[in-house]
């Protein structure tokens, strides 16, 4: 094997950098004033609350990974049928992605009374903090994930020095520890999304529906519970989802580089370190981004989203350019091809965040028209808001499929031919394009973590009531992050689209490697026998009958799209079981803890915080094991095709019904908003009280089972690829 480059060190260089950055920003955060003693108070509230329940959740997660590091260690080194690497690389890509998560929601929670007064004093005070803190988690995210891929690197080329397939070996085996980020990611997306729903479903029905009195009173027993459920929900967990999709993309993108030139050395290393270093570089063009972050006095809502634009599409614009310098240095093949095949990924990663931004804004006729349905009822709300989320999927879905025949013809120079070439290149432009999509997602992640922090800060400046003018700004953050949040999640949600496409021709990789490990053979299309190394994707495809007209794959198909819906439901209905013991709890209180709706009592908030805790973490386990369980019964029932119709079916499926509830979700959040801001009768109005039963019905749509998908997509080709030898062994 050749010598790793030099220019690869560029990327432990940028993982220190983000993370010496995120430190600083930290630090600065911390340094600001946190207001007032009853803002501190209420904060040490949200704080506890939220490591309380973390600590909970990574003991249940724990557990889980101890099992499966067994399970895979027994595969590895017993049944032979998996590298001995497995077990560890699992364990530490869940690691960091915990990791990503707990220092991105510490500092969240340190962040929202600070934000609130610094709102005190201006709006753009406000908007610097919660920016900034929330690039803390952006900058953590892809300091760990390049750290984690350096290291592993690193330690895997030493080992393997000298074989001739170490490459792809090093590549595939590095796959495995997204199974373990994977992992984490839907335990704390689901734990965290059932958590935050149930407290703020259970807080608008009884507090500003029932009880008609302001969201985030300090009246409402449920309120702590809701601002530490934005924390481990929209911070935590959206923190461990995109660290798994930024790696997930990184190391698909480079085994595919490894198999698409296997046959030339000198170009196969440049293929593997290539989507590394354009990640590299998105972070220092991400850092520019957020400097370029501010707003003044008096901004509108789409003042404030042009701040945020700013910052986002410059970084957006100096990756394109640094890709095709990256790429012209490396002398890779076809370099301007695949340079086109990033800016392809980067524009459709725009395009899928104006569509949401369209869809959810309430700058934009889409949501005004749901907040003027609340003038006939809530009924009419809902309707509008689910017809508003399914016409929302069409432009996500026409911009992906361009994408990917885009990047895949980019990369081929155009060339449509199926032959076994120029599909190894045109997946690996297909892989470098979801590169592309997230080689920015320092300062992406940042614009979504704002959201959460700015939300908080509305929160504290109601309990701590600060006046009308404080609350104004507040709300003016707290509104612009329903909209960013809601573009994260459509950006995540179309990364994730991208990633796992790469994922699946990996998966036909760790096949071939899991069969040349048992000595397999197979026919190839011209009759031979040879070994599964010497296999094509065509002569792979034709061995396992992979086609639409066997029942295996469509099978297959139908259990993916099912396992959506299936996740989907499981999820919702979590949420209304738990919402259920909230609204019992906060009625109880109301009508047992005299002088509560008076303020001359203190509500019981602990006792919210401790319903919220205890139903995420029973809840969550049965729909998280299930997206692992799923993969391994079809490769064992129904083998190699069944698998790959699986991950197809519940892409395609995921990734439509993702969209839809995510969009739905936001719009129906953002029309509460447009009305609670004097349209069409205010506060307190009939349309105010039939948006906010929208914006309830939406909760889990957009913050539970909408965003999990993703992950469930992804986590479902992890699992595919790391069973990939016990598919073979026992189909």
């Amino acid at each position: 094997m050749n010598s790793i480059p030099t220019v690869f060190w560029l990327v432990p260089i940028a993982s220190v950098t983000a993370l010496a950055m995120a430190w600083g920003f930290f630090r600065q955060m911390m340094g600001e004033d946190e207001g007032t003693p009853r803002m501190k108070e209420i904060a040490a509230y949200v704080r506890s609350g939220a490591m309380a329940y973390l600590k909970q959740q990574y003991r249940v997660v724990t557990i889980v990974f101890v099992v499966l590091a067994v399970l895979f260690s027994f595969m590895a080194y017993v049944l032979h049928v998996q590298n001995e690497w497995v077990p560890f690389a699992f364990l530490t890509g869940g690691f960091f992605s915990g990791l990503a998560g707990f220092f991105g929601m510490k500092t969240a929670t340190y962040a929202s009374a600070r934000t609130a007064n610094a709102a005190r004093k201006s709006l753009d005070g406000g908007l610097r903090i919660a920016f900034r803190s929330g690039a803390v988690m952006g900058l953590t995210v892809v300091g760990l994930g390049l750290l984690d891929i350096a290291i592993w690197f690193f330690i895997l080329s030493i080992f393997y020095e000298g074989d001739n397939m170490a490459l792809v070996t090093i590549t595939t085996t590095m796959l495995t520890f997204g199974m373990g980020a994977s992992t984490q990611a839907l335990f704390a997306r689901v734990g965290g999304g059932i958590y935050t729903k149930a407290a703020d479903v259970g807080a608008d029905i009884v507090g500003k529906v029932e009880a008609d009195i302001p969201e985030d009173d300090p009246r409402n027993p449920a309120t702590i519970a809701d601002n530490v459920g934005d924390n481990v929900g929209d911070v935590a967990g959206m923190g461990a989802d995109l660290y798994e999709s930024y790696c997930g993309s990184i190391l698909s993108t480079a085994a595919l580089g490894a198999t698409a030139f296997a046959m030339t050395p000198q170009m196969q290393i440049k293929a593997v370190i290539a989507p590394m270093l354009i990640a590299a570089v998105g972070v220092f063009l991400s850092l520019l981004g957020i400097y370029l972050v501010r707003t003044k006095e008096g901004a509108t809502m789409k003042n404030l989203l042009h701040s945020l634009s700013l910052g986002t599409n410059v970084s957006a614009v100096l990756i394109a350019g640094a890709s095709f310098a990256i790429l012209y240095l490396l002398d890779i093949e076809n370099w301007v091809g695949l340079s086109f095949s990033v800016i392809t990924g980067l524009a459709a990663g725009v395009i899928i965040g104006q569509a949401t931004e369209y869809y959810t804004s309430h700058s934009y006729k889409p949501t005004q028209k749901i907040s003027e349905a609340g003038l006939t009822g809530s009924a009419t709300v809902i309707i509008k808001g689910i017809g508003t989320g399914m016409i929302s999927t069409c432009i996500p879905v026409v911009t992906i499929g361009v994408a990917i025949m885009m990047s895949y013809l980019c990369a081929n120079g155009f060339n449509m031919a199926m032959t076994s070439d120029a599909l190894s290149h045109g997946l690996y432009g297909i892989g470098i394009a979801a590169v592309g999509m997230l080689s920015t997602l320092g300062i992406t992640l940042a614009t979504d973590a704002y959201g959460p922090i700015a939300d908080n800060a509305g929160g504290n400046a109601e309990m701590s009531e600060l006046g009308e003018e404080v609350r104004h700004r507040t709300d003016a953050l707290d509104a612009l992050g329903n909209t960013t949040a809601a573009t994260g999640k459509g950006f995540a949600i179309g990364s994730a689209a991208l990633t796992a496409l790469a994922l699946l021709a990996s998966y036909i990789e760790e096949v071939k490697i899991a069969m040349e490990r048992a000595n397999m053979t197979l026919t190839n299309l011209k009759g031979e026998v040879i070994n599964a190394a010497q296999a094509t994707i065509p002569d792979f495809m034709n061995y396992f009958q992979v086609n639409l007209m066997n029942p295996k794959v469509l099978v297959g198909a139908f259990i993916g799209g099912m396992a959506a819906f299936l996740f989907c439901g499981l999820t919702m209905e979590a949420v209304g079981r738990a919402a259920q013991k909230m609204v019992e709890e906060v009625r109880r209180q109301f009508r047992e803890i005299k002088g509560i709706l008076e303020g001359k009592a203190t509500p019981d908030y602990g006792s919210c915080v401790e319903i919220s805790t205890r139903a995420a973490q029973h809840e969550m386990i049965f729909p998280s094991l299930l997206a692992i369980a799923i993969p391994i019964v079809v490769g064992c029932v129904l083998g190699v095709a069944g698998v790959l119709g699986l991950l197809v079916g519940g892409l395609t499926c995921g990734f439509t019904l993702a969209v839809f509830m995510a969009n739905a979700g936001g719009a129906w959040d953002n029309a509460k908003k447009n009305v609670e801001e004097g349209n069409f009768g205010g506060k307190g109005s009939f349309a105010h009280k039939a948006t906010i039963v929208g914006d309830t019905v939406g909760d889990p749509f957009k913050d539970t089972s909408g965003p999990s998908l993703n992950i469930l997509i992804k986590l479902m080709s992890m699992v595919s690829i790391v069973m990939a030898g016990l598919t073979i062994a026992f189909a």
